[in-house]
């Protein structure tokens, strides 16, 4: 009987432990789901993002609203800074908005955006005479997203890194759609533009666009622009465009100073080309390609090639051939050697001086003369030198029907420089003395000479006084006597005479009979001109 009252016992306190076991259970999943449901209940909403505008002034907006106009710094104005956002999205933003008074109500929806599944509403309302305009993200769903603090701390510091960068770049940034429309600009643009002024609170959008671009956005060399600001100097940009998805991206850089630079060059140049306008000698430049650059009025004269084809700066052998067809270089025997020529040319040229005398088909005397300049460039000058060859032609021909007359004479004659050095003598004089001073390398002076008629006559004194001739000051007179030769006994007369310049004549004239054919004699008057006399 007591076995059976402890079991009835047991299990009534097993049962009642797992009751409340059962109620202590219960009791902790309530409390669980209450604390969800409370931290569920604390969790952030996302506000909607609304303004309220009395005309363009701000009268109240919600924080999400205030955080969008804080990230469109560049405005004056709060109304700006919402239409810098609205405007290149929602199409015919300001058109619209402007009978809102009109209509009452107005709905609109963003442009489709890559990436994006839904479009952006735009809600503008008049509430007793203030606008009050919504813009609701469907993406969002009414709810904000939790991220991790310090990574959205960095993604924010970032954007301001990025947006301050952008805002301060004294090079002007913008971008454009497909259309051709700014969909956004930096700072520095919208101020060069004038899109707004520190007395206007207003921007204008879209912004006016300050270069006419090529209308192939995806052309991405740099194109050099002219900006008239309505000042006296206008400002000059190299502007660069990169392809995007939609659009395109454009950096405009100041390029004033290289506009300068390459200004003041043309000056240069043209400083240059008026100083060597009045040269006589042509004067062609070519640079490290082997174009022209630079040449002067006398290049046109002397080549005849025409003002027309030397200012399209033609190349070197194009320059070339023109003057072969011209016919003002000499005729060159086959085209492959007269290339192989003027190739041989332009290396000499281009390695240092190099000097060639053209005789032209007509005539006329071109000496061209090739120079290096720095940089690989060239420099060509063509001289006419025909006039200075006529007058070397003809003053050789004289020297030379001088010699020969010198030569026809039976007298020995030789002409010493005031140094006392050897300059003219006849086939007489080299027959007399056995001597061949046409032919001779060496320099002959008056004490070799006197030397070598000392040897070869008996003593004299007259030797000594030809030897101090020309040393001698003030004025000289002639010295003559008469020698005597040792390896025939021939008798000799020598005369010293002096000349213009303080030069000197030696004279020799054998005494004996003198044959020639025809017979003829010569008579010297005191001026030293002859005058032959038939015998």
């Amino acid at each position: 009987m007591q076995i059976e009252i402890f079991q009835a016992i047991l299990i009534a306190a097993t049962s009642v432990g797992s009751a409340l076991l059962a109620l202590l259970l219960v009791s902790m999943v309530n409390a669980r789901r209450a604390e969800t449901a409370a931290r569920v209940a604390t969790l952030p909403v996302l506000e909607q993002t609304v303004f309220l505008f009395d005309d363009q002034d701000l009268v109240d907006a919600t924080g999400p609203a205030r955080a969008l106009l804080d990230a469109s710094p560049m405005a004056l104005s709060d109304w700006a800074r919402l239409c810098a956002f609205v405007a290149p999205r929602f199409e015919g933003f300001e058109s619209t908005i402007a009978k809102l008074a009109e209509l009452g109500r107005i709905e609109l929806v963003s442009k489709p955006e890559e990436g994006r599944r839904t479009q952006i509403q735009l809600i503008a309302e008049e509430v007793n005479g203030l606008a009050r305009i919504t813009l609701n993200d469907p993406e969002a769903e009414g709810r904000g997203v939790l991220v991790d603090g310090l990574s959205q701390r960095a993604l924010e510091d970032e954007l301001d890194l990025l947006r301050v960068t952008l805002d301060r770049a004294p090079t002007l940034i913008w971008r454009q759609d497909e259309t051709g429309t700014i969909t956004w600009a930096n700072r520095a643009y919208v101020l060069r533009s004038g899109a707004f002024a520190e007395n206007e609170e207003a921007l204008v959008w879209p912004l006016p666009h300050l270069f006419h671009m090529e209308e192939n956005p995806r052309h991405t060399g740099p194109r050099r622009l002219r900006l008239d600001d309505g000042d006296e100097r206008a400002a000059w940009f190299d502007c660069h465009s990169f392809p995007l998805e939609k659009g395109a991206l454009y950096f405009a850089l100041p390029a004033d100073a290289t506009v300068r630079a390459e200004k003041a060059l043309r000056d240069f140049v043209q400083t240059l080309t008026k100083t060597f306008a009045d040269l006589p000698i042509g004067l062609a430049i070519f640079d490290r390609a082997r174009q022209l650059q630079l040449f002067n009025p006398a290049l046109i004269e002397l080549t005849q090639l025409g003002a027309d084809f030397l200012s399209n700066r033609p190349t070197l052998y194009a320059f070339l051939d023109r003057l072969r067809e011209a016919r003002m270089m000499p005729e060159p025997k086959d085209y492959r050697s007269w290339r192989l020529k003027m190739t041989e040319l332009e290396q000499a040229a281009a390695a240092g001086f190099h000097s060639e005398t053209w005789m032209l088909p007509s005539g006329q005397t071109y000496r061209v003369t090739g120079r290096p300049h720095p940089d690989g460039a060239v420099a060509f000058l063509f001289e006419d030198i025909s006039s200075e060859v006529s007058l070397t032609r003809r003053f050789r021909a004289e020297l030379e029907q001088g010699q020969e007359i010198l030569d026809m004479m039976s007298e020995a004659v030789a002409v010493f420089q005031p140094s006392g050095e050897l300059s003219a003598s006849n086939a007489a004089y080299d027959r007399l003395w056995g001597v061949e001073t046409n032919t001779s390398l060496t320099r002959t002076t008056i004490l070799d000479a006197v030397r070598l008629w000392q040897g070869k006559c008996d003593a004299s004194d007259i030797w000594t006084s030809a030897r101090g001739f020309n040393n001698r000051l003030g004025q000289r007179a002639p010295i003559e006597a008469t020698v005597r030769r040792r390896e025939d006994g021939l008798m000799i007369g020598c005369r010293f005479a002096p000349m213009t310049g303080g030069a000197m004549m030696a004279s020799f004239l054998p005494k004996g009979v003198v044959t020639l054919d025809p017979p003829t004699r010569a008579v010297f008057d005191e001026d030293r001109t002859v005058t032959v006399l038939a015998s």
